[in-house]
């Protein structure tokens, strides 16, 4: 079996695989289930919840604030690789701050966060923000450095300079670097949130998966935790793998920049 049927079978294989040897391992060595739930136990737990409305919720909030920070973070990182690749200053205040701010984990930020946004969604949004936009400016100012000087001369042929060389010219031809970077952002923004809200719990009326989680630790339901991670895990699997994939089909793959797979 080959193609994208093929793949998704053989992915769904390995996951099968994994909870079954979960559950082999946690009946056979008689693990606690305080410490190490088996697998079934933590599937009905996880039905349960989602059943209930409750882990949809907690998802919701949790996405709803990644989502507004990844947004505000993409506007500012393609104002500053636009300065950056028409001005050498702009290059340079890129680099200088990249190189400032980019090993700084988003987490580190929180307290002050907390400090002057207060205890609420902005505080989130604020550190999903930091860990977003540094790594889509990289990977998008690489993939504009990159685009060969032909293209450029031709788009200031045709009169365009400034930011409408880059939506007319560089955005295009980078895309393949500019979706790397979206991709990069988004798998940080979605540890950062869970961690934000893991140890500063709730934001606003509605706490969060990493609020749900940790709720959960302390009132030692061990199930729930799992759930939770499951929870965590799904949702990460199904952005690269339905709406990356979709997305790259529809754009990098279409247009012949990536040869598929």
């Amino acid at each position: 079996m080959s193609g994208p049927t093929g793949a998704v079978a053989r992915k769904t294989a390995i996951v099968l695989t994994l909870l079954a040897l979960w559950e082999a391992w946690t009946r056979l060595f008689a693990v606690s289930p305080l410490l190490f739930p088996p697998a079934s136990t933590v599937l009905r737990a996880f039905a349960g919840a989602v059943a209930s409305g409750e882990l949809p919720g907690y998802a919701g909030q949790s996405l709803r604030i990644l989502l507004a920070g990844m947004a505000i973070g993409a506007v500012i990182a393609l104002g500053l690789t636009t300065l950056a690749v028409t001005t050498r200053l702009g290059a340079e205040v890129l680099q200088t701050l990249t190189s400032m701010f980019n090993p700084l984990p988003a987490i580190a930020l929180m307290p002050l966060a907390l400090l002057w946004f207060g205890l609420g969604p902005r505080a989130l949004i604020f550190v999903v923000i930091h860990s977003v936009l540094w790594p889509m400016s990289l990977n998008t100012y690489a993939g504009f450095v990159t685009v060969p000087a032909t293209l450029r001369r031709v788009g200031e042929n045709f009169g365009l300079t400034g930011w409408r060389l880059v939506a007319g010219v560089l955005l295009p031809a980078a895309f393949p670097y500019i979706l790397s970077g979206v991709k990069i952002g988004w798998a940080f923004a979605w540890r950062t949130i869970i961690a934000a809200e893991m140890v500063f719990g709730v934001a606003g009326s509605q706490g969060g998966l990493g609020w749900f989680i940790y709720q959960n630790r302390f009132e030692m339901n061990t199930d729930l935790v799992f759930a939770g991670l499951l929870t965590v895990i799904l949702i990460g699997l199904l952005v690269e793998n339905l709406f990356f994939r979709w997305l790259e089909r529809r754009t990098v793959l279409r247009w012949g920049m990536s040869a598929g797979h």
